[in-house]
């Protein structure tokens, strides 16, 4: 039986890969730099702080990482809070979860002020006994060190936890933690679901699914 789901954020709970092109092309502009097209998949799996000063190197930005990261994180704000729904089935999975002694946390490249603003927003505060950002620890995904982080904190072992991801570098991070993953279908990783789906264990459209049948209690 499973005994902890851990989210990531992005792509994973939420639907907000789209937004986060929209505000590097923003961003960058602000110096004049466009967009360049490897520029996302360059920074996948990076913390807030390691992508900062991704940003900052490659781009030759004058701004230091705290003015870096703290315009980033006005940017997404508003686009949080008004424009970024819930992935198909979130709330209901954690309704079960939450019924069922399963705990549930959240494992995140993001920022921290970030997460917690999501999860307040859509009011989820309750389900969640641990909140962990990439910062937080030594390595960013594909490392294994916030999951195996998030899975301490909830006081379960790796090989009790089922992961959620949405990108490559997130599911090699939950595997190479000992966990079983789940991957999960988003628009921005669509040409990579051939790679999800090999190295995942399940994949899912709507989190729904793993209720119906009792599919959640097999993993």
């Amino acid at each position: 039986m499973t005994e902890a789901i851990i989210f990531d954020l992005d792509g994973s709970m939420v639907d907000s890969m789209w937004m986060w092109r929209a505000i590097d092309i923003e961003y960058l502009g602000r110096f004049g730099i466009a967009l360049p097209d490897n520029l996302q998949s360059c920074i996948e799996g990076m913390s807030f702080t390691e992508t900062a000063t991704y940003f900052k190197e490659r781009f030759a930005l004058p701004d230091d990482l705290d003015t870096i990261k703290a315009d980033w994180n006005r940017m997404a704000w508003d686009k949080y809070a008004c424009e970024v729904p819930l992935k198909d089935g979130v709330r209901e999975l954690l309704e079960y979860c939450a019924g069922h002694d399963i705990k549930a946390g959240i494992a995140t490249s993001n920022s921290r002020e970030l997460v917690e603003n999501v999860v307040g927003v859509h009011g989820l505060n309750r389900y969640f006994g641990c909140i962990m950002t990439a910062c937080d620890v030594a390595k960013g995904k594909p490392s294994p060190d916030i999951y195996l982080a998030v899975a301490s904190a909830l006081g379960v072992q790796p090989e009790n936890c089922l992961v959620f991801e949405d990108i490559i570098p997130g599911i090699q991070a939950g595997k190479a933690a000992g966990m079983r993953v789940c991957a999960v279908y988003d628009p921005y990783s669509e040409h990579q679901d051939e790679e999800k789906r090999r190295l995942a264990d399940y994949y899912t459209y709507d989190f729904r699914e793993l209720i119906k049948d009792g599919i959640l209690a097999d993993f």
